[in-house]
């Protein structure tokens, strides 16, 4: 290298030749978290969780992750937990099986038709209401924990 300051090399400007265009840097140089450069090739290796906050919850506290379901997603659902075999059919009415599930009464205005005894993990007031009401029942099997049973 000849000459006071020379960085360019011979190319003119310092700008000229360097790789990625003129923004600096090489690879992924100045794809900052709220940079916009290369946002796709970004999205598609880390995903949509890359951008924005995440947020911070205390290791103390956790999420309950457990499912749900609505007395009419049951019952217009019946046919195909029919076919499944999670319920079936009685003298008395349906009998439907979701222990994993913990059910809930749905809006307000909407009423319950048919009389069915659903086996589930826990159920809420409006739920048992709206089963009692047609003639069925809510039978509540509780999870035993792996703590207590060790004990």
């Amino acid at each position: 290298m000849h000459g006071k300051n020379q960085g360019t090399h011979g190319w003119g400007a310092r700008k000229q030749h360097r790789s990625s265009g003129n923004k600096g840097g090489t690879g992924m140089a100045g794809t900052g978290k709220r940079a916009d450069h290369k946002k796709t090739l970004i999205t598609k290796l880390y995903g949509n969780k890359y951008f924005g906050k995440q947020g911070i919850t205390s290791k103390g506290t956790s999420k309950d992750k457990g499912d749900r379901i609505n007395l009419n997603d049951i019952e217009t659902n019946l046919e195909t937990y029919l076919k499944k075999g999670i319920a079936k059919k009685t003298a008395e009415g349906f009998e439907v099986n979701l222990t994993t599930y913990k059910i809930l009464g749905g809006s307000k205005n909407y009423s319950f038709k048919g009389k069915f005894i659903i086996k589930a993990e826990s159920a809420s007031k409006s739920a048992t209401e709206k089963v009692k009401k047609e003639g069925g029942e809510i039978q509540v099997i509780k999870k035993i924990n792996k703590s207590e049973n060790q004990s």
